[in-house]
Parts: C-alpha cells; sequence; structure tokens
C-alpha cells in the first residue's frame, strides 16, 4: 500500500525568494484541474481538510498540489509577514501551471488570504478559501472581509459553524459559503456533534467536488 501511496504522491521543491517551497502532488489521472492549496500559519500540510482533499479530489479528476511555504519547509515555527508569504506563492506558481490546465488557487486560513490576495494577477480560474480568517477571535471589528470581497474571480469559502475568526453568518452578504456543522477554525468537531469527522469531512470535499464540476472553478 505504502509503495501505491509514493508512485501517486511527487514531491518538488522550488526556489522562491524566501528560501525553498515543497509542492506535494497528488495527481489524477485524467485531470481537469489543478487545486493547489497552501497552508495556515499554525501548521502544514498535515491539516485535516487539506488531507482530505488531496485523498478525494484526484479520483474526479482534479490534482491536487499541497503547498509547504518556506517558513515550513526551513522548520521555523513563525509565520513571516503577508507580503513574503504572498512573493513565495506567487514564485512558485509556474511550477503549478505546467500541465497546462486551469488552477484554482487555495488554502485554509493564511493560506486562503495568500490565494485571494494573488489569485488575479497570478491568473487563477478561482479561489478555494477553507476557514478564511475574517478576524482575529474576539475581534470582529479588525475585519479582513476586503480580501474576500476584493477577488474578482469565483470564490468558495468553507468555514466552521463555530469558527472564532469567523462564523459563517458574520461573512458578507453573497458570500458563496458552505457550512461545516460544529467545526470549529482546523474543522476539529467537539465530542458533543452529532456528526462525525468523516462526515465532516465529507461535507468539506463534497462541496469542492460539486463547485469544481459545476464551472466556478474550472
Amino acid at each position: 500500500m505504502n509503495a501505491h501511496k509514493e508512485a501517486e504522491e511527487r514531491v518538488e521543491k522550488i526556489a522562491t525568494p524566501a528560501g525553498e517551497a515543497r509542492i506535494t502532488w497528488h495527481p489524477a489521472k485524467k485531470a481537469h484541474t489543478v487545486l493547489a492549496l497552501g497552508h495556515g500559519a499554525g501548521g502544514g500540510i498535515e491539516a485535516r481538510d487539506l488531507r482530505a482533499l488531496a485523498a478525494a479530489l484526484p479520483g474526479e479528476g482534479v490534482s491536487v498540489a499541497l503547498v509547504e511555504q518556506p517558513w515550513r519547509v526551513a522548520g521555523k515555527k513563525v509565520a513571516p509577514a503577508p507580503r513574503t508569504l504572498d512573493a513565495a506563492w506567487s514564485a512558485l506558481w509556474p511550477a503549478l501551471t505546467v500541465p497546462g490546465l486551469p488552477v484554482v488557487a487555495g488554502g485554509r486560513s493564511a493560506g486562503a488570504r495568500v490565494a485571494c490576495r494573488t489569485a488575479g494577477e497570478l491568473g487563477a480560474q478561482a479561489v478555494l478559501a477553507l476557514s478564511f480568517p475574517l478576524h482575529p477571535p474576539g475581534k470582529p471589528e479588525k475585519s479582513r472581509a476586503d480580501e474576500l470581497t476584493g477577488v474578482e474571480l469565483p470564490v468558495l469559502v468553507v468555514q466552521g459553524g463555530r469558527d472564532p475568526f469567523g462564523r459563517p453568518a458574520e461573512f458578507p452578504a453573497g458570500t458563496d459559503l458552505v457550512e461545516v456543522p460544529y467545526a470549529d477554525h482546523g474543522f476539529a468537531l467537539p465530542k458533543s456533534a452529532e456528526v462525525t469527522e468523516q462526515e465532516a469531512m465529507g461535507v468539506i470535499t463534497g462541496a469542492v467536488s460539486r463547485w469544481l464540476a459545476g464551472g466556478s472553478g474550472a
């Protein structure tokens, strides 16, 4: 089983102005779209939602590229300034477009912000924002909604129902948003939740798959 997994995955190292970045490819056999996903400021590509999408979408014709920012590759604990994240993402973008397929930019939390800020200039087809940090916890007045509303491309937000960085009802009217019931910012569930983690991940993968198949991102 491990050999089969290794045959499917491919790791690519990319030089950027901020250091070496890393792309872990989960390729589809007959791809029609590439979905590039960056991680958040508090974790890497091992996040449950990123892994769930990487496992589910290749079978539906979507090659998933999990992107590790240079600071994570270098083993650092703290993410750099947004402009540094954007510069690294922009530098590695050509590697994502090599297959000649439309690329949907995405990520979770800080990675979603990077995708929103850069998608237009990079020529992305659409943006997938997982756990978009609408504001710091407890500080709704410090809104980052302009990063989201400023994207002139199709955008899908997937948000936990109890995300302290922004609950679904707090998002601007007209936001294309899918709620993951009971989930927090990392899509973790409390023991009292009436859904399992597998079901919660199914909400995410199902919504993204339908969105891509519907033409919003492809």
